[in-house]
């Protein structure tokens, strides 16, 4: 709205890329509007003056030079974007290998020896790795499965799926039969029902644990697997009398569901309910400790009285702390940082517990006699809350990530920390995961020979969708290096999941939100190739990537969903599929995953520190032990002994005072 005067001046405003200082919203209220903005009028032809707009129209036309000029930004980013991608080198992108297909959602995975268990609606379903036929499928329950782990026995396979009600199974997989163990945690009433958070199998199967939680608690359950007498019963010649035949693997095929020699299709695989097994023996039930409280002794003196040996001591509980002092304690600090304690504090979370099969170490010795589940063998103690631990697959090496950023590392097998690392400033741990130690020989990354010694090397990804490599070797100190940086701008390549690649050397799978996902070399710090589904099978949630990687064979399988758009609307129509990518069938990683093992003789030249196997280790550890309580005993229960009887003579004098 412009009305031409005749005057001799005309005034037009600067345009908005021009003007100094940040754009700001007029004020609401008319009185505080600008009569005119002098400073941004100049003098120009003098034939023609326009009348500046009246308001409300000044106001609406600030408005859509501001959204213009925030449109114009968000195009000349997405430009510069789009340039900068063009002028990078792409990665390879490989299709899948094979395929599996689903008419129901897959909600968890995993793979074990040659097979594939898919945990769906109303069950889970075992499938050939190499053949993509389904074995068999066992759907009796009311409710899907939302989890499942499979653990390797050698011939055998434990089959842990977990239900939506919290219910955990324990299933036995040997040869053509699948057999249901127990259902650990199933109760008639389902108020009392209880939910199984984790659970673990020890190395070589002999023991199960199931951390559970209800009714406000959470507790373990460790429990004594007879497999010896489950593999006894089961080899019986009536029960075997259609061994399984071996699979080939198949040659390298285009897109589609692979297909197997009929000659060497799998056994049918039948489910044996009529056949009972062994139940677990359970062990014993472990609870988090009690929170110290106040003692009720009266002097040290009685504390040393009443203790029958050495091994509470340390434990928190037999201390000689009154409850006045925790008392007297707290107003002190509730005095000293009154100002903070003030303020009005989020509802913490739940504490949450986890938990590990330990094997026979300088830290973690077996007692000579088993005491309880209430006796701790040790306490560590931590200058901050412990918020994500892992430990590694040889449990030799021990990782802690605090709340506060802090990593330490453990070597278990020796007995001594590794160092203590601290994330850069803002980084949080989400998860750890360990790489087998492997060295960079001829260019290439290759694992040695046998175990290595106080080295380990592994990847954290922090909250803040940012990678590291954290490094540790002997007494030298942990070192932590940057491998993808935060996402500042381009927030859709945040990473969601990391998976270690056991096949490939200081390979790891990179999972991010826009779909994507890569394998990264972390000691060139550089992506190597990326993987993708067909076109119609996105990944519908990819910060949430259902996948399994094989710890045997250089593969994995990742979930792909029907595209909405060409999906059907009747939801029985909709398909889903489970792609298998084959690192061997990739030109760039064929010969990496074929020569991946430093020559011993070139181990040698290298003077790596070599690792004893762990039967060798078990074997002195426990020639040590005993050579220990041969010397030892005699001596600690009469210097225990003597200790309680001058104690004991003390309390007497000071009675007749």
């Amino acid at each position: 709205m412009s009305f031409p005067r005749g005057s001799q001046t005309q005034k037009i405003k600067h345009p908005i890329g021009t003007r100094k200082g940040p754009l700001e919203v007029p004020p609401p209220t008319e009185k505080d509007w600008p009569k005119d903005d002098e400073q941004d009028h100049v003098l120009v032809d003098p034939d023609e003056e326009l009348d500046s707009l009246p308001q409300p129209y000044r106001m609406i036309n600030k408005l859509v030079n501001l959204l213009f000029d925030q449109s114009w930004e968000i195009i000349e980013e997405r430009n510069a974007l789009r340039e900068a991608e063009s002028s990078q080198i792409q990665p390879t992108v490989y299709p899948p290998l094979g395929e599996i297909q689903l008419n129901k959602m897959p909600n968890c995975m995993a793979v074990s020896q040659d097979y594939v268990f898919i945990g769906g609606a109303k069950g889970f379903s075992i499938y050939n790795l190499y053949s993509a036929k389904q074995i068999y499928a066992w759907e009796k329950l009311k409710v899907d499965v939302t989890s499942i782990w499979a653990t390797d026995l050698g011939n055998e396979i434990l089959i842990a799926p977990v239900d939506e009600m919290g219910i955990i199974r324990l299933f036995y997989f040997y040869k053509e039969g699948l057999y249901l163990v127990k259902a650990i945690n199933e109760v008639d009433d389902t108020s009392k029902q209880t939910t199984c958070i984790k659970m673990e199998i020890s190395q070589g199967g002999d023991f199960a644990a199931f951390l559970l939680q209800g009714a406000g608690d959470i507790w373990l359950d460790v429990y004594k697997l007879p497999k010896e007498t489950w593999l006894k019963k089961l080899e019986h010649p009536q029960l075997t009398s259609n061994p399984k035949k071996k699979v080939r693997q198949p040659q390298l095929n285009s897109l589609g569901p692979i297909s197997a020699d009929p000659l060497e299709m799998d056994a049918n695989v039948s489910f044996k309910g009529d056949i009972k097994l062994s139940l677990p023996v359970y062990i014993m039930k472990i609870k988090p400790p009690k929170p110290v409280t106040g003692t009720t002794f009266k002097s040290p003196l009685e504390v040393f009285a009443k203790i029958k040996d050495c091994y509470g001591l340390g434990s928190g509980q037999n201390h000689f702390i009154k409850d006045s002092q925790w008392e007297q304690q707290a107003e002190i600090f509730n005095a000293s940082y009154k100002k903070y304690l003030d303020r009005e504090w989020e509802e913490e979370p739940l504490s949450t517990a986890t938990f590990y099969f330990l094997l026979p170490s300088c830290l973690f010795a077996m007692p000579p006699e088993v005491k309880g589940p209430s006796d701790p063998e040790g306490v560590w103690p931590c200058a901050a809350p412990i918020a994500v631990s892992q430990l590694s697959c040889s449990s030799s090496y021990l990782v802690l990530a605090c709340e506060d950023g802090v990593l330490t590392l453990w070597d278990l097998a020796k007995g001594f920390p590794l160092g203590v690392a601290a994330l850069p400033q803002g980084c949080f741990c989400q998860s750890i995961h360990f790489l087998k130690y492997f060295s960079v020989h001829k260019g290439q990354n290759m694992y040695p020979e046998g175990q290595v010694k106080s080295q380990m090397k592994c990847v954290v990804l922090c909250t803040d969708a940012s990678l590291h490599l954290v490094e540790a070797s002997g007494t030298q100190g942990p070192t932590i290096s940057v491998l993808v940086e935060r996402p500042v701008k381009h927030l859709d390549k945040t990473i969601c999941a990391v998976a270690p690649v056991p096949a490939l050397p200081g390979m790891v799978l990179i999972f991010s939100k826009n779909g994507s996902v890569c394998l990264m070399d972390v000691a060139k710090r550089e992506i190597i190739c990326a993987f993708a589904p067909p076109g119609a099978f996105p990944l519908e949630v990819p910060w949430k990537p259902v996948f399994a990687v094989s710890p045997d064979h250089p593969c994995f399988l990742l979930r792909g969903d029907y595209s909405h758009e060409t999906a059907s609307t009747d939801d029985a129509g909709i398909q889903y599929s489970v792609f298998y990518f084959n690192f061997e069938a990739c030109p760039l990683l064929e010969n990496i995953s074929k020569n991946c093992t430093i020559p011993q003789r070139d181990l040698d030249n290298m003077a790596f520190p070599q690792a004893l196997p762990l039967e060798k280790r078990c074997e002195r550890f426990l020639q040590k032990s005993y050579r220990k309580l041969e010397k030892n005993p005699e001596k600690e229960e009469e210097h225990w002994a003597r200790l309680q009887r001058y104690s004991l003579s003390l309390q007497r004098e000071n009675f007749k005072k």
